[in-house]
């Protein structure tokens, strides 16, 4: 945009002729700008101080270029600092006007703040696995619907999800002054494997199918980079309780007690369904414990009930062999008798 400062200024005088002590700050957002057109960087939003500020907001057309003249609360700005909102208004943000140096300090300690969260490996990796499971909910929606349009927008978003999640762990956030997110991506130190291939497929896939694919693959491999790059110290052996894992195992033998019924008198509906809810403890004790081996419902057989009973018995043993290897003992007795003599 042609001029770009007197439209600083034009903003900047109207502040302090209408508006001196209901806006505290006018920020621009540097480099924000496309085919030379200045948008954002003669101004971009501003921050008031007062209910009265906000009649400030204004949107026009100048010369083909639109400008939104918008409030951001401090509270907004709590939420870029904490990586909760996007950031790019933040991170490039120059101080165009400030109301008083208390309101400009104010800003400049909260940019201080969010780069500090991006050079906090475990604060970025916690936000990388925010925006994993964004991309996730999303995909689960994409899958029911079939519109090629709300396929590629759900698509766009996942990938758009991630890349915010890869540019947490490379200790940045996305720079809208890179023209095109591709280009982008290809700046950052790592990528998770195939990544900018996937985004790229994206791009160009011209059906509901490959869009949920790709969705799928995006998903996938981001997983994999967040995993590897899970801080060190988020690594090292929790202190488990392996007497409360054996309290669950016991607990637990009762819907093993059922799937064996089950499995023997051939009702698969009920193993089928009691299995599910066996696997999902399992999987919730599997993360907290570090197991590496509790599947139980991928050798579900419908025709082969004994097979997949055999599998639900080697799971057992593994966390038996788990419990008791750190020093938990099982409280098993063989009748009604014997536990009430042990007592």
């Amino acid at each position: 945009m042609k001029d770009a400062h007197k439209l600083t200024q034009w903003i900047i005088d109207r502040i302090q002729k209408e508006y001196p002590e209901d806006v505290a700050l006018m920020i621009g957002v540097s480099g924000h700008s496309v085919n030379g057109d200045g948008h954002g960087e003669c101004f971009d939003y501003f921050i008031p101080a007062t209910e009265r500020g906000n009649g400030l907001a204004e949107t026009f057309i100048i010369d083909g270029v639109g400008n939104d003249l918008y409030p951001r609360s401090w509270e907004r700005i709590d939420h870029m600092v904490a990586l909760d909102d996007f950031p790019s208004g933040l991170g490039k943000a120059t101080i165009l006007y400030s109301r008083t140096k208390e309101d400009e300090q104010r800003f400049l300690a909260a940019k201080e703040q969010f780069f500090a969260h991006l050079a906090d490996k475990e604060y970025v990796y916690g936000k990388a696995l925010g925006q994993l499971n964004d991309a996730m909910e999303l995909y689960r929606t994409m899958m029911f619907e079939d519109r090629l349009y709300k396929v590629r927008l759900g698509a766009g978003y996942i990938a758009h999800y991630l890349s915010l999640a890869v540019a947490y762990l490379n200790g940045t956030y996305e720079d809208d002054r890179v023209e095109g997110k591709i280009r982008w991506l290809r700046t950052l130190r790592a990528l998770p494997k195939g990544f900018t291939e996937y985004v790229q497929a994206v791009c160009e896939a011209d059906s509901a199918q490959e869009l949920k694919n790709l969705s799928h693959l995006l998903i996938g491999t981001t997983r994999q980079f967040i995993k590897a790059h899970r801080p060190q110290d988020a690594q090292q052996p929790k202190n488990q309780d392996y007497d409360w894992l054996r309290g669950w195992y016991e607990e637990m033998r009762t819907t093993i007690n059922r799937i064996e019924y089950y499995c023997a008198t051939g009702n698969a509906d009920a193993a089928f369904f009691d299995a599910c809810s066996m696997q999902e403890e399992l999987c919730a004790i599997e993360e907290e414990y570090e197991l590496t081996d509790c599947d139980v419902l991928g050798a579900f057989d419908s025709a082969d009930l004994m097979g997949f009973l055999q599998r639900v018995h080697e799971v057992e043993e593994y966390i038996i062999s788990e419990i008791e290897g750190h020093g938990a003992t099982i409280r098993r007795y063989d009748s009604v008798e014997a536990f009430l003599a042990a007592r």
